[in-house]
Order: C-alpha cells, then structure tokens, then sequence
C-alpha cells in the first residue's frame, strides 16, 4: 500500500533517527509537535517542532561535556514527556545509544540493566525514584552521572538535578556521523523468566519498521495522538514517537492511567494506541454496568454491536446488506456514540497490540464503530512484524506482513519472521542470539500460528506455554485465559494442569464487579473473608465453563483458587510490560495448587 501524504520521511532521507528528528524539524518548524500537560501552572502546554530542537541542543550539550565515546551507552528513566524526546534526540546526536528502563521496574532489575549495559549516564524524575533506587545505588558504579528532573536534597556526588545541569542556552553541534547499520538502542526484554535480555536495535531496524508500518496504519500531519504506554516500551516507541516523527503528527501525553479517561475527553485523539488491557478494562466496566441496569438497555445494546458488527463486515466487502441496517442510524445515536463520546468523540482509529485482543471485545468496539487493528510483533522485530490494514481489517487476526517484513510457519507452526526489522542481535550474549536467529536471517518468535488463505495470521499459543495433560492432551493457554478474563467478575487468571490429571484456574477476582454480579449469582454483595466457599467456588467455576464453552472439551476446569490481591510487579508477578510470571504465580501458591489435586 501506498503512503497517503507527501510529508512522510523516508529512512534514505533520514540518514539516522537524529536526521530524522531534524528533518521533520526543516519541513515543520512552527507545527505543534507535543502537547503535555504543566503541573507547575496547572494547564496543558504546547511545544513546536522547532522548540523542541531548542531544547535538544541544551540537552547535547550537557551531555557532551560528559567526555562520552561514540557508542557509549546513557539510560533514562522517565514517564512520557517531551524530556524523553529531548534526551534520546540529543543523545543520538552525540551517536550515543540509549537505554530505556521502565518506572515501574523494581530497583535491583534497574541496577541489573545499568550494570549489563555499562551505562555512563541514568537520567530520572522524581526524589521517589531515587529513594528507591537507593538500596542498590552502590551496585551501579559504572554511572558516572545521574540526572534528576526535579530538585531534592541528597548526599550523592555524581547525582545533578536538570536545573544545574542544562545550560540555560546553547547552539545547536554538529552530529557526530552514524551510519543507519550502527547501534541506536539497547531494550531489554521484560523477563517473564529468567534475567531480561537487552535487544540491540540498530538506526535502520526502527526507522525501516516505523516506514513500513505506514503502509498499513496510516498516519496524517493532522492526526492526534493520545499516549500512555510507557516509551521504554518498544511498541510505543515506534508507533508513538517515531512514527508521528515521519509523518508530522501531534502527540498528547496523558498525565496517568487514572486521568486516561478524562484526558481522552480533554485532548479528543483521532488515534489511538494500545495494549488489549485497556480495551478489556473498558469492556468491563460496559458489562458490570450493563449487569446492573435494566434488561431493556442490555438487549438495546447487544442489537447494536450486531447490527453494527453485520453492518462493518458489509464494508469490508465480507457480508451482504441486511435490513437491519436501517436501524444503524437510530443504534449508532442511542448507544454506539455514548461510548464514541468516552473515548473523544474523535476517535478514526486504534491500534492494538502488545498481546492478543479476544475476539468478543474486539466485536465489540468494532460494532459500535471504533476501527481496532491488530499487529503483532515483538521487541526483537523493533516490533512490529504484522499489521491490520483499515479496509482489510479481521480483528480476530494480528494481520498481514509488513510490506517489507516476511513470515512464515516453521517447525511445529512457530513463526517466523524476516526483514530489516530482526535485531542486531542480543547485548553480550551470542548464545540467545544464535538460539533466535537462523543462519538465513530467520526469527523463531517462539510464538505459534496459522495463516489464513487471505495471509493473515493468527496466534494461537507460544511454544514454551504449551500445557500438557497427564493423559497427554495439548493446548496453550493464552487464548482460554482470555476467553475467561472477559468475564468483568474476573481481574486476572492462570491455568495450570502441567503433568496433572485436569485443568486448574488461579483467578484474581474484581471487587468493584462483585456487587454488581453477586445478585445474580446468588450470593451476598460483599465479597465474603473467606473464598474457599464450596458455592461462591461453584458459581464462579459455572462462569468459567461458559466463557470456555467453544474450547474442546479436555479443556475443562475442575478446580478454582479464588484470590483478592492482584498480581502485580511489586510483587514480582508481572513482568514491567505486564506479562504474567507464569513460574513465579505457580511457586508463590504451590501449597493451594497441590491441594486443589488432592486426591487425584
């Protein structure tokens, strides 16, 4: 598919992602490039192209009074904000390569990264932060330099707020020459086990990827975007930053996932992008409020998704026209722009992607006409290997190749992935390279599929998440997990059944739901102190059978373990993109999951 705009960069005409940033700079320099929001004054701000390239030069020469080396690596720690931008930009000019770390990462996974990739320089935000990162400070002796953005008393010589270290003005350096081939960025994977990887990602792996994804999800100068995934997060890195860099678009920061719902109201995005959690906690919140309300409302509002869902399978060229279209209009003003109207009200657009989307949500949102695309890629495919084109659009599906990337079925349906997209490699570790990358230049994403007649893909399990049965039946859990956490009663959940006579499930129940759905389960609103009840067990197993209704029938649930606290990164559950620490939940609850088999 062709590029819609003329203004799009190309990566030749980019050079390096520095080239790029100046480049879109050149063609823009008084177009809104960020939008933030100014706790200080209590208002949201604006920055041009041009006054971002103000501040970068500030930041590259900061930075080159360090005495760092081509290649040297800095680490920044930071939520979105136009900082962000500022240091990566800078740092790339100098032909240093960035780190990025998640701030919600625990303090010893930092101190790990910083070690593993010698970083020179960690620049963070917030006293909290630095109190955090205080037990392991000393295990990071290769930080030569530590920059806050806020100011707070401390005793530590190499740590400088950004006040004192930015020189109130300064012109613009000459980069340092860097080849699109070289090293632009080491990320390192979330670890859901073992010790996270850093994916070294070169100039020409992300600007390649972000060129290619433009041929599937279009972009235009006068789009806005809303963003809220973490940047350390390769996802929103490439379709966030640098592909609103290519293409000339605006990028709002939403202040935090609390404020997410009021700052799409505030900033009314045209698009969206994001993990399928958001999209599942939305869909939610419709269910528990529809479970409270008249049933009236409720069948209102399922006729609407099917009419709708009926009416976009028309436009995609895959149904026939029905009657039923008539009441679109009437259906679209009374229940489908309610739900427009949370989101914007602007909304042409949404990418997700991170991890599969249940087909039951994404029918949802695409019946009451919100366009979701799926992709699918990983960080080590910079990352996206496959997308959903908007005219050419099966939600159920992760979509086609970008139109420079191949995939294909390898052993045992793993797929496989080839382009200018594969990593470099991994950081200091030949081994895991060698074991992901094929003499040939082929990934093994260690994820399973099947593609369709019309090539699009379908992920239906990982290779190394594949549960066996004592009677050695096979399935991966993935999809039955996400089949199950539609239910809005259910936070999070895990299977379990490897070697044992039957499926078990953990489940991490939404007490915000409870009340709603308790009624009608017949059992007390308040969620009782004990949840080993032998009925609350019953009823919430019976939810889970119907939600595994068109599984096979080995893959049943026999057992339940009802749970109130949430699995969370702080307690070493979930990865910081996350990713459920399968082994980890298995270990933390290995007496519950043995008693559930007693007998057996």
């Amino acid at each position: 598919m062709s590029i819609q705009h003329d203004d799009a960069i190309t990566p030749e005409q980019a050079g390096n992602l520095y080239g790029l940033f100046l480049e879109r700079v050149k063609r823009s320099p008084n177009k809104e490039a960020y939008r933030y929001f100014d706790l200080a004054n209590n208002v949201w701000e604006s920055l041009t192209w041009q006054q971002m390239l103000t501040q970068v030069a500030r930041w590259q020469a900061a930075l080159a009074m360090e005495g760092l080396q081509k290649g040297d690596r800095v680490a920044l720690m930071l939520r979105n904000c136009p900082q962000w931008v500022m240091f990566d930009q800078a740092a790339m000019s100098l032909g240093l390569v960035t780190v990025p770390l998640y701030t919600v990462d625990r303090a010893e996974n930092i101190a790990y990264i910083v070690n593993d990739a010698q970083c020179k320089v960690v620049l963070f935000e917030t006293a909290e932060q630095w109190k955090e990162l205080g037990a392991v400070r000393a295990q990071m002796a290769c930080v030569q330099r530590f920059i806050s953005i806020d100011e707070f008393s401390h005793d530590e010589p190499r740590l400088i707020s950004k006040a004192k270290y930015l020189p109130v003005s300064a012109p613009l350096q000459a980069p340092v020459s860097v080849e699109i081939s070289e090293l632009a960025s080491i990320i390192y994977t979330s670890g859901t086990t073992g010790k996270p990887k850093g994916v070294m990602l070169s100039h020409n792996n992300m600007l390649s990827n972000t060129h290619g994804a433009m041929g599937t999800f279009i972009v235009r100068p006068e789009d806005l975007m809303l963003s809220f995934l973490p940047l350390s997060h390769t996802f929103e890195r490439t379709c966030g930053y640098y592909l609103q860099v290519m293409t000339g678009a605006t990028v709002a920061y939403a202040r935090s996932i609390p404020l997410l719902s009021e700052d799409l109201q505030t900033i009314k995005p045209t698009l969206l992008i994001s993990v399928p959690r958001i999209y599942e906690r939305i869909y939610g919140a419709i269910s528990a409020k529809l479970d409270e309300g008249p049933a009236l409302r409720k069948k209102l509002f399922h006729l609407a998704v099917t009419v709708g869902w009926a009416h976009f399978l028309y436009e995609q060229g895959r149904g026939g026209w029905k009657p039923s279209f008539l009441l679109w209009p009437l259906l679209r003003k009374l229940v489908a722009q309610k739900l427009l109207d949370r989101l914007g009200g602007r909304l042409r657009a949404a990418m997700s992607g991170g991890a599969a989307l249940t087909p039951d949500i994404s029918r949802t949102f695409v019946g009451l006409g919100l366009p979701i695309v799926q992709g699918y890629g990983l960080t080590e495919t910079s990352p996206i290997a496959t997308g959903n084109h908007l005219e050419n659009n099966f939600p159920d599906s992760v979509g086609q190749p970008l139109n420079n990337v191949q995939v294909k079925l390898g052993a045992q349906n793993a797929i496989l992935v080839k382009g200018p997209n594969v990593m470099m490699g991994y950081w200091n570790n030949k081994a895991a390279t060698d074991a992901m990358i094929d003499a040939d230049g082929w990934l093994n994403t260690g994820d399973i599929g099947r593609i369709s007649e019309t090539g699009h893909l379908y992920i239906t399990g990982r290779l190394k998440e594949i549960i066996v049965l004592a009677n050695g039946e096979k399935f991966p859990p993935a999809d039955m997990e996400a089949a199950i956490a539609t239910d809005p009663l259910i936070d999070q959940v895990m299977l379990y059944g490897e070697g044992k006579p039957y499926l078990v499930a953990l489940v991490v129940l939404n007490p915000d739901a409870w009340k709603a759905i308790a009624a009608k389960m017949g059992i007390l609103p308040d969620m009782p102190e004990s949840l080993t009840d032998s009925n609350v067990q019953g009823k919430v197993l019976r939810r889970i059978a119907r939600n595994m209704s068109t599984f096979p029938g080995y893959a049943k649930v026999n057992r339940v373990l009802l749970l109130r606290d949430p699995w969370t990164i702080d307690n070493g559950l979930l990865t910081p993109k996350l990713s459920l620490k399968r082994n980890k939940v298995v270990e933390k609850f290995a007496a519950e999951i043995e008693a559930m088999y007693k007998g057996h």
